[in-house]
This record gives C-alpha cells, structure tokens and sequence, in this order.
C-alpha cells in the first residue's frame, strides 16, 4: 500500500500556500494514502473486455441553435453610459505616454 508522508503533505500545502497544522498533516497524510490505496484497487480489475467511454450516459447536445438577431441601436446602447465620445464608450486611460 502507497503511503503519504506528512512532510509530502506540508510540501504540497506550502506549494499551494495553505497552513496547515501538524495534526492537520497527520490526518491528511492518512486520509489521502487510503484514497490512493483505493484508487489502486481498480488497477485490480480486469477492463479488457469493457469499451472506452467518455460518459457513463448517453450524452447529446442540448444546445439552441445559434441564430442572428439585429442589436440595438447605437443611441440605445449608450444612452446611459456615464461617459460617451464620437458615439463610443469613454474609458480612462490606463497607459502613460
């Protein structure tokens, strides 16, 4: 069976910059060598006879059809900008010359 050391657990941790305590890395430490112990007990089953799927339903398409339709009008749109100029968005700017 596959162990994780809590060190491998505080490395990660520390990676991920999260603090963990010691009896936190102690418990995660175990808790994750148990789902790999149970992750390599599927290297166990015989799927030689078991056809690739990338779902275990059938899965079809549920989207709409992509369909044109007019916008609005220009005036429209910017009628409640808070600053427009030449009938476009006025941004600040945000880089210097």
């Amino acid at each position: 069976m596959t162990t994780i050391s809590k060190e491998t657990v505080e490395k990660v941790a520390n990676l991920a910059r999260l603090e963990v305590s010691d009896q936190e890395a102690e418990k995660f430490a175990e808790q994750l060598g148990n789902i790999i112990h149970m992750v390599e007990k599927l290297d166990e089953l015989d799927t030689a006879n078991v056809e690739p799927t990338s779902h275990a339903i059938e899965v079809s398409n549920v989207l709409r059809e992509d369909v044109s339709i007019p916008g609005l009008p220009r005036e429209e749109v910017l009628k409640n900008a808070p600053d427009k100029q030449d009938g476009m968005f006025k941004v600040p700017t945000i880089m210097e010359d």
